[in-house]
């Protein structure tokens, strides 16, 4: 079965967000982490199936719902998980603030790693906690965590250690000694782990498994929380489905009570969507896989042979979203500079780099729209 990954889709005038941030100018959003591909066939299906119905009362997942993400977590990683384990929830972000509400008080901190997902920095801000970071290190073409700035950034009110798994925005894919130091960390200072692993079925290195935290000891399970969601991959966070996978029941528990009266219901049809891609998706799954690395591999020799100034200094082995250094093209505002010529990109100081030193693009599109993206990027270049 083919899947169709280039025809483009019309969201200019729609509710799309991503495209209605430029509304009225000529600039290709290449921001938000969305792509602009329709969902597997499989969930289309299931959600006409499931309009047809007529009827869209709350709702409550059904066995094989839960089945399909138990399923998936034992065929994708080999992690064996039960169903009594996952709490629902509308969004991953609504996850990490919830999280920080279950897991630190008021005046607690909370630890992550540099640049991130601007809501690791956010999330525990909102209700009075304390958002503290630990930069990352660039060595030997990797970025790697600097495990003496972490120990330094500990203090006897961090309660909570925030990991992005795979990486966004560096795309990094964290192996198993990595996530086994991290787990003695966690356990040395008494921290909570929430990984984030949203991205995990997005990995363009097939030599390099996704490995979920939580699977790697008992130990370490107790004190973590993972949040996945079918939205990243399947491109259907509109649909506002994610989940909380946490073994302690203790844990568990804690969790479930910071949810209540302020995290709304999964929708019927979010639960539709999220059956539909863990269970019937992994053929579409695949061939996006695909496409995606002959995106990256046409970006990465682009920017090499014909964006003087810009690197992407480390492989791109997960999501569809490349951190690009600009520092040598010594813009005082490169997002402005690029919008001006037509393309619109992720500023890197929400993520907690320097100013005029980063931005994050998303290739998630079509190869038209990264070729004329890019094109314009070159002509941005040399309007300097």
């Amino acid at each position: 079965m083919t899947f169709d990954f280039e025809t483009p889709h019309a969201r200019l005038g729609t509710d799309s967000q991503k495209w209605q941030k430029y509304a009225g100018r000529d600039i290709l959003p290449l921001w938000v982490a969305d792509m602009d591909f329709k969902s597997s066939p499989s969930i289309l299906a299931a959600l006409h199936a499931r309009v047809e119905e007529g009827i869209f009362g709350y709702a409550r997942p059904v066995k094989s719902t839960v089945d399909a993400v138990v399923d998936a977590c034992a065929r994708n990683y080999g992690w064996q998980i039960d169903g009594s384990w996952i709490v629902w929830l509308p969004g991953l972000v609504c996850g990490l603030n919830v999280t920080a509400q279950a897991f630190a008080q008021s005046g607690d901190a909370v630890l992550t790693l540099t640049p991130v997902y601007p809501p690791f920095m956010s999330a525990p801000k909102n209700s009075a906690r304390v958002s503290t970071q630990a930069p990352f290190v660039f060595f030997a073409g990797r970025w790697e965590i600097d495990w003496a700035a972490l120990e330094r950034a500990v203090t006897p009110r961090t309660k909570l250690f925030y990991l992005c798994n795979p990486h966004n925005p560096l795309a990094r894919v964290w192996r198993r000694d990595e996530l086994t130091h991290l787990a003695e960390f966690c356990e040395r200072h008494n921290l909570v782990l929430c990984a984030d692993e949203i991205h995990c079925d997005l990995i363009l290195d097939p030599t390099l498994p996704h490995l979920p935290a939580a699977s790697l000891s008992p130990a370490l399970a107790a004190r973590t929380l993972t949040l996945m969601a079918p939205s990243k991959t399947y491109n259907v966070p509109g649909l506002g489905t994610s989940f909380a996978i946490i073994s302690d029941p203790t844990l568990r528990a804690q969790f479930v009570r910071a949810t209540a009266g302020i995290v709304a219901e999964v929708t019927c049809l979010g639960f539709t969507a999220c059956e539909a891609a863990y269970r019937d998706s992994e053929p579409w799954r695949q061939a996006l896989l695909t496409t995606l690395r002959g995106h990256r591999d046409f970006l990465l020799d682009f920017i090499a042979r014909e964006l003087p100034g810009i690197r992407v200094e480390a492989p791109i082995e997960a999501t569809y979203l490349a951190w690009l250094n600009v520092t040598d093209l010594g813009l005082a505002d490169p997002i402005a500079h690029f919008e001006k010529h037509g393309v619109g990109l992720s500023d890197g100081t929400y993520f907690g780099a320097p100013q005029g030193h980063y931005m994050r693009l998303n290739f998630g599109c079509t190869r038209a729209t990264l070729t004329e993206a890019l094109r314009r990027m070159k002509t941005a270049l040399a309007a300097r």
